[in-house]
């Protein structure tokens, strides 16, 4: 199956979230309801480095893990009728490898291991310069459509 690419602003039909947090520079292959790969440049002057850690910055392991997650968002949200929505995380298990510093640019794969009633399961590593900095296992959720077969949610939204 092939994929296709998005850039900065095509990201964002697929992705809620915005700058400063907004952890996707590029989409550089996405097959919806399979996998996405992508990439972020954490410049030199990111509002965190001044406060993580002065004199030693580095990219905190919270944000690199949330660049995996909005990258398994757009492999959900690129299937037909889920553009634009919202999602939440229920669990994730992380393990950071290596710092990343500032000036370095995160490369990124996601998978989908299972799509089903609103929830999304996947795994995916962020890798610089062909090293593992982090590897997630994440599950994340469109609220909308999760909803739907919750009892005595039934038609909220």
């Amino acid at each position: 199956m092939e994929g296709f690419c998005l850039d900065s602003e095509e990201i964002r039909k697929y992705e809620q979230i915005r700058e400063p947090l907004l952890m996707l520079d590029h989409v550089t292959n996405v097959i919806p309801g399979k996998s996405a790969s992508g990439y972020k440049v954490f410049q030199e002057d990111e509002w965190f480095f001044k406060i993580h850690f002065p004199g030693e910055p580095n990219v905190p392991g919270a944000f690199q893990l949330e660049a995996l997650a909005q990258l398994l968002t757009v492999a959900v949200t690129t299937l037909p009728g889920l553009a634009g929505k919202t999602t939440r995380f229920i669990s994730f298990e992380m393990k950071c490898k290596r710092e990343i510093l500032p000036g370095e640019k995160m490369d990124m794969e996601v998978t989908l291991l299972s799509w089903r009633r609103g929830i999304a399961k996947g795994t995916g590593r962020g890798m610089v310069n062909g090293e593992i900095a982090c590897e997630a296992e994440m599950v994340i959720t469109i609220p909308d459509i999760l909803n739907q077969f919750l009892p005595g949610k039934r038609g909220l939204q």
